[in-house]
């Protein structure tokens, strides 16, 4: 698979809570690094215990993470997503958009995470971007965007 295959196949099981989805996309060893401060920003360790975080997170506040855009390379990738999920108490759904860096091991897996946002219960995302206009998924469009993978040069 593709860095982004993986990363989206890592996303699905996120978003439907399916634990061994995301374990299949997950090194061992692997290590998810937070913002701090947000909600929960202390790394979390290892492929099962990460699956089932998530798990327990999507369900917590009916979370769906999608890709909408995507840098790559063998080892590593960039991406841009969104979050959408329901805030506690409230009916409607918010966005929250962030950035995240992904390191791979040899073999495809997902050997580190680091996860750039601020969770907030309101939408959060870059003043004034056209995200539409941009092909980006919307509230109501709650799918993978991800426009482009390519190579990356240093």
């Amino acid at each position: 698979m593709t860095p982004l295959e993986t990363i989206t196949r890592y996303y699905d099981g996120c978003s439907s809570g399916d634990v061994d989805l995301m374990v299949s996309t997950l090194d061992a060893d692997v290590v998810h690094w937070f913002l701090a401060p947000n909600p929960g920003s202390a790394p979390v360790r290892g492929g099962e215990h990460l699956a089932r975080y998530w798990r327990k997170v999507a369900g917590m506040i009916e979370a769906r993470w999608v890709v909408d855009h995507c840098l790559a390379a063998e080892a590593e990738a960039v991406i841009e997503w969104t979050m959408f999920w329901r805030p506690q108490g409230t009916e409607d759904r918010v966005a929250t958009r962030g950035a995240e860096w992904f390191t791979f091991s040899p073999e495809g897996l997902i050997t580190e995470i680091r996860s750039y946002y601020r969770q907030h219960p309101a939408t959060t995302e870059l003043d004034g971007f056209p995200y539409a206009e941009r092909g980006y998924s919307a509230p109501g469009a709650e799918e993978h965007r991800a426009v482009r993978e390519g190579a990356t040069s240093a």
